[in-house]
């Protein structure tokens, strides 16, 4: 969706930048063909102005009544007939001079006895026999021109007199002026003799137009590249970019230049990009509107599954508690299975933890009879010997006591550093009452250092029982029942319990909770399972594999406790 925005913002901005260029080059141009059409107008009318004029001092020249005054020096109807013929011409004014210069007659009676035998006018028409165009200053200094047509008056070879018609072009720039319309015409040096601004006579065209401005960097990126006629086309005036039209006129060399100004162009140009970045505008906001809509309905989708997920989540936190709960009855469940698996292993212990205290007893007896008879005697040292005795039966009485009731105990988190050998020395001792009796050679091959490991002892003692009752388990039939305890150690402590068995059946299913091989009454399934999660909650492990050529071995593998911390602990 953002590349989607970002791709529609450059889109739609490359369509206005396109558009103003095209828009703007092609109304350019149909400016450029209309004020040329005007520019051809003016300059028509311009040189039709100046050659109608043309004519008037060739026709006064040949009038027999400006013949006659000059021959008789009587001008006194002359400049009323001069005022008639200026206004039928609309000329500026009429002048007609002797062949010294001075003034006789003239349109403006105010000018009559002044000597113009300097002005460039008298001396061309004198010099040349035709009629005599003449640009001159009004005024020495003033920057305003004036226009005349002179012609001589001749009689014969003599020269009469000049007539001099000065031409009235400040209407014609005056009607520029009216008509908001920028124009200057140049003679052959480009020097301004009309134009509609009166400061830019007789300054150079060139001058008066200024230079373009640099293009910054992103107009020469984006403008296309100009060059010959259209760079031509354009002028800056006073800071604005105008389109420049010159026409040559065919009156002596002059050149029309037409200035149109752009603001039609603009004007036209905004229009359409308003048009068309409206248009945009409306397909953006419908584009909008419809992601809008869009999210309107993934905004109430995703209300909808965060309702859900609330209402998953709070069965969810139930579903936990519940488990939370399941797992504390199941655990309290297992402690008391644990401690039945140990009440029933002591249970099994008990006849022959009975014939073992039944033995110490009866020689208690015997001692104590022989011991009263040899007193009696008066054999003191004697009876003091089989007191001894009686004193060495009680201890191993005792002996046998506490490590039953040891492991009667329920078990504790009392983790502290054991070595492993005196494990597997106090968990076969109490299994000896049932291995006395029975053929089971037991092997135990222990290193003569100390194995630290970080345990339980009651706990400890525990798996290492039930592993060893299932071993005197599983070689009951066997014809010579053997089990090997191998205690090694490296990085880890694994004790490995082994006998020559019939084997495990299904190793997979051997640790779950009530699976059992034994016949119904003998056994729950428990001690194994039991047995496992004492080893996992002790950092280690508990696994099971068939050994060759027959029967089983387990594993007990911990984690070796530092030996720096054994020697503290010692």
């Amino acid at each position: 969706m953002r590349v989607l925005v970002v791709v529609s913002i450059i889109a739609g901005t490359s369509l206005v930048i396109v558009s103003n260029e095209v828009l703007t080059r092609r109304f350019s141009e149909r400016l450029h063909a209309e004020s040329r059409l005007t520019a051809a107008l003016y300059a028509g009318n311009m040189v039709g102005i100046l050659e109608r004029q043309s004519i008037v001092p060739l026709l006064l020249a040949r009038d027999p009544v400006f013949i006659s005054d000059l021959r008789s020096n009587d001008y006194q109807d002359t400049s009323t007939r001069l005022m008639e013929f200026k206004d039928e011409i609309n000329a500026a004014e009429i002048d007609l001079l002797d062949g010294e210069g001075r003034v006789v007659a003239s349109s403006e009676r105010r000018d009559i006895g002044m000597d113009l035998s300097e002005k460039p006018y008298f001396i061309n028409a004198r010099r040349d026999p035709g009629t005599v165009f003449t640009v001159s200053d009004l005024d020495e200094g003033s920057g305003r021109l004036t226009f005349q047509y002179s012609r001589k008056i001749e009689d014969g070879e003599d020269t009469l007199g000049i007539v001099v018609v000065h031409l009235e072009l400040a209407r014609l720039e005056e009607s520029w002026r009216q008509r908001a319309s920028i124009v200057a015409v140049t003679d052959g040096e480009d020097r301004v003799v009309l134009a509609s601004n009166p400061l830019w006579r007789r300054r150079t065209l060139s001058g008066i137009i200024a230079e373009a401005p640099q293009p910054s960097l992103w107009q020469r990126v984006l403008e296309p590249p100009g060059g010959g006629e259209e760079a031509m086309r354009t002028a800056f005036l006073a800071n604005e970019q105008l389109l420049r039209n010159e026409v040559p006129t065919t009156f002596r060399g002059w050149r029309l230049t037409y200035f149109s100004t752009l603001d039609d162009v603009r004007t036209r140009v905004a229009g359409i990009l308003a048009v068309e970045i409206m248009a945009l505008a409306l397909m953006m906001a419908g584009g909008l509107w419809l992601v809008n809509k869009r999210l309107s309905r993934q905004q109430r989708r995703m209300i909808e599954e965060g309702h859900q997920l609330r209402r998953l989540n709070t069965r969810l936190s139930e579903e936990i508690e519940e488990r939370r709960r399941v797992e504390q009855s199941l655990t309290a469940a297992e402690q008391s299975l644990e401690q039945a698996s140990k009440l029933a292993a002591l249970g099994q212990m008990s006849a022959a933890v009975s014939h073992e205290l039944n033995q110490p007893l009866a020689a208690m007896r015997t001692y104590l009879a022989g011991a009263r008879l040899l007193l009696r005697r008066g054999r003191s040292e004697e009876a003091l010997a089989s007191f001894h005795r009686i004193d060495d039966l009680i201890e191993r009485m005792g002996t046998i006591t506490r490590q039953l009731k040891s492991f009667a105990r329920k078990g504790t988190t009392d983790d502290r550093i054991v070595d492993m050998r005196d494990a597997v020395d106090g968990s076969i001792t109490m299994m000896a009452p049932q291995l006395k009796g029975s053929r089971i050679e037991v092997v135990k091959i222990l290193p003569p250092e100390p194995v630290p490991v970080r345990a339980d002892p009651v706990r400890l003692d525990q798996v290492i029982v039930n592993l060893l009752r299932n071993a005197v388990d599983a070689v009951e039939d066997t014809p010579d029942p053997k089990i090997e305890l191998l205690l090694t150690a490296g990085r880890h402590v694994t004790l490995t319990v082994r006998d020559n068995g019939i084997g495990i059946g299904d190793t997979e299913a051997l640790f779950e909770p009530f699976y059992t091989t034994k016949k119904p009454g003998e056994g729950v399934g428990l001690g194994l399972a039991i047995s496992a999660g004492i080893a996992s909650e002790l950092g280690g492990q508990l696994t099971a594999r068939n050994a060759q050529p027959r029967g089983a071995a387990f594993e007990l593998q911990l984690p070796r406790a530092e030996e720096t911390v054994f020697k503290a602990a010692e």
